[in-house]
């Protein structure tokens, strides 16, 4: 079975090889994805690495959770569906509609 871990507060100039190299060393990763901005391609902060063994993934997320990387604190835990996210709140929609 494998499991998925969101790895925060990455520092901008990690590359998705970067990441793979950081937790490779925990078990075999089946997929690495680096998020970026669409616009510019630059990285924003956080990615995801899925794990083909979830005890590996669980030792990669008790060893790397605030690890300090290029000065930044790793924020590092299981990924939730997008489903399941918190609710956010925030300036949405509803103002008036201009024709």
């Amino acid at each position: 079975m494998s499991k998925k871990v969101y790895v925060g507060n990455l520092p901008f100039s990690m590359t998705k090889e970067d990441m793979v190299g950081l937790f490779s060393e925990y078990g075999e990763i089946s997929e690495a994805v680096l998020i970026t901005d669409r616009d510019t391609g630059r990285s924003k902060g956080f990615g995801f690495v899925t794990f083909e063994d979830d005890a590996m993934a669980d030792k990669a997320i008790e060893e790397t959770d605030g690890k300090e990387v290029q000065n930044m604190k790793l924020r590092v835990n299981i990924a939730r569906p997008m489903g399941e996210r918190k609710e956010r709140g925030g300036f949405g929609g509803g103002g008036r509609r201009r024709f």
